[in-house]
């Protein structure tokens, strides 16, 4: 093509430039959100899981041991191995080490108070990230600031110390490392745990754990993983992304939390298909084992919540209440972080899933 004026010059360059900007705007619309697991299954079943439809695949859990980040046995360091080795099947997967979990932090106020303690910690993850060519931190800290497993230390001054132990962590990590750290759903955690705006610019997202917002603890029954919020309860998903982005945590930096488990309750009267009803917490259940645990024959009869966008089961013989996620509310969560363009959705966890045919083929299978 010959180019006569300068006008034809320019109308060719910006005919160029309009084209790049397309392809850029494309390009940020087919950005495929992460899905992310949490594994605390053994090494031998791993890899029956379809690893391909997963972006990040975190171990669950190493532990503080003094200052030092530790993994107990040599059989969870073999299991690291085996993820890691995933990557054969999955180049693009991410492993993790996630460090702490709901009764794992007994020292955690304590060793993440001390600069001496933030460094050594920082080191010895640096440390095993490389011996297992392993990609990044999950520090799940339940919780800095506000009271989580009983008899655990907390404090105000975790809060800032969280930040300081972010911070050394990137500085001894390097850019490249991915830094996650889990938040709890509730309000008393959104507004108390973290220095957002301090934390946020040096961590790849925050996995907001939007499951167990009903909890063990509880006296009355609900959705632990609800979607959205009804009159009775208002803690739910939506709820608490909101209230994340009115502290000015970016969208893009938001994991949403799923729930590949149930929870069981008992509750003290039949009314209103047990939801919200004096109750106290039984049990768990695996994904993997409700149609086998959950049936008609057993007394259980299903229902959907359609402002919670939530399904539950309850037997009224036995007066069991039993909250979830399923196909049907996933497949909407995975919309939403489509639609809201989050980072991505986030489970607890991998070894409660289907080896086939199960919730993370229903995420893969809502995010085309």
């Amino acid at each position: 093509m010959q180019i006569k004026s300068s006008k034809q010059l320019y109308s060719f360059y910006l005919i160029i430039c309009i084209c790049l900007i397309g392809l850029k705007l494309q390009a940020q619309k087919t950005v495929k959100p992460n899905v992310i697991a949490y594994y605390t299954g053994n090494n031998s079943v791993i890899d029956s899981f379809p690893i391909e439809k997963i972006s990040h695949l975190i171990y669950s859990f190493g532990h503080l041991k003094g200052d030092s980040l530790n993994i107990r046995s040599a059989k969870d360091s073999a299991l690291i191995a085996r993820m890691v080795g995933l990557k054969t099947r999955n180049p693009a997967l991410k492993v993790m080490i996630a460090m702490g979990g709901w009764s794992a932090c007994a020292t955690c106020s304590e060793v993440f108070s001390r600069a001496d303690g933030r460094k050594t910690f920082a080191k010895t993850t640096k440390a095993l990230l490389d011996y297992f060519k392993a990609d990044g931190i999950d520090i799940d800290w339940e919780y800095p600031a506000v009271a989580g497993f009983p008899g655990h230390r907390y404090t105000a001054d975790d809060k800032h110390n969280f930040t300081l132990l972010i911070e050394e962590l990137r500085k001894k990590l390097g850019k490249k490392a991915e830094i996650s750290f889990a938040a709890g759903g509730t309000k008393n955690c959104i507004d108390s745990c973290f220095e957002w705006d301090k934390v946020m610019p040096l961590v790849n997202r925050v996995n907001l754990m939007s499951y167990d917002l009903v909890s063990g603890y509880a006296t009355q029954s609900g959705h632990h993983t609800a979607l959205f919020s009804t009159p009775e309860q208002p803690l739910s998903t939506d709820f608490a992304i909101k209230a994340m982005v009115d502290y000015g945590v970016p969208v893009n930096k938001i994991a949403l939390g799923a729930a590949f488990y149930a929870r069981v309750f008992e509750n003290t009267t039949d009314a209103n298909q047990g939801l919200n009803q004096p109750t106290k917490f039984i049990s768990g259940t695996s994904y993997k084992n409700f149609k086998n645990q959950f049936t008609e024959e057993k007394g259980f009869k299903y229902y959907w919540d359609d402002i919670a966008k939530a399904p539950y089961y309850y037997n009224a013989e036995a007066k069991q209440f039993v909250t979830f996620d399923d196909p049907k509310s996933i497949t909407l969560k995975t919309k939403y972080v489509v639609d809201k363009k989050l980072n991505g959705i986030m489970f607890w966890e991998l070894s409660d899933d289907s080896y086939s045919d199960g919730l993370v083929d229903v995420i893969n299978k809502a995010m085309k």
